[in-house]
């Protein structure tokens, strides 16, 4: 499916609520689970460079989705986006169930909203691994424990920039090249140096990875 303009997204989907790092930390305080903020705004703190937001990132342990769940219950309700289509998340359906048994096959991530009326909330992502363990989704083998992947800044946890970068590498769109460009200088060798071998093990010839070596 060809990537809709925000006129066009807001027109089918809705729109986002334009929250902040600081606006999920209060949503999420009474979470029992594991969470942290993902995306651009993940970059955005790490870097202290001002860049535009779509919505927010949250994201969770998969394997907490029956915890997560009954979390969202009666404070927002949970949609399934699964090739450009939205299916609620009942409650009642399954709500002990892993993820892998009650969402369809690759979905990843959901969107949560009070109601029908209102605007999207958090765009939550669900994660592999565990409270110990990060995983990279698109390849098992890249992983690190969950301490050295998330980093704090005023009490908000979030994901490190190298990380993030990763995930971004894929779609290689001019503001992912502009969020490589900010964090990079910012960057210590040793990080630099892991970003440059997972990213090889995914794309030996990605363009990133000579602007890596001449970093």
């Amino acid at each position: 499916m060809n990537e809709l303009s925000d006129e066009e997204f807001t027109r089918l989907y809705g729109a986002w609520a334009e929250h902040t790092p600081r606006d999920a930390a209060e949503a999420f305080a009474a979470y029992d689970g594991t969470w942290w903020v993902a995306g651009g705004w993940a970059i955005e703190a790490f870097t202290g460079v001002s860049r535009p937001h779509d919505d927010i990132d949250v994201s969770v342990l998969a394997n907490e989705l029956p915890l997560l769940r009954r979390f969202l219950d009666g404070r927002l309700d949970a949609w399934i986006p699964t090739s450009g289509v939205l299916a609620p998340l009942l409650p009642g359906d399954r709500p002990d169930s892993a993820a892998g048994d009650v969402l369809p096959e690759g979905c990843t991530q959901l969107w949560t909203r009070a109601d029908a009326a209102s605007v999207w909330e958090f765009d939550i992502l669900l994660s592999p691994g565990d409270e110990r363990t990060w995983v990279y989704k698109r390849d098992p083998s890249v992983s690190m424990p969950l301490g050295d992947a998330l980093w704090q800044l005023d009490g908000i946890p979030y994901l490190r920039p190298e990380i993030q970068l990763l995930y971004k590498a894929k779609g290689d769109r001019a503001k992912d090249r502009a969020d490589l460009e900010n964090v990079l200088p910012r960057l210590d060798r040793e990080r630099r140096a892991w970003l440059a071998d997972a990213l090889t093990r995914e794309d030996t010839r990605h363009p990133w990875l000579d602007v890596l070596a001449t970093t």
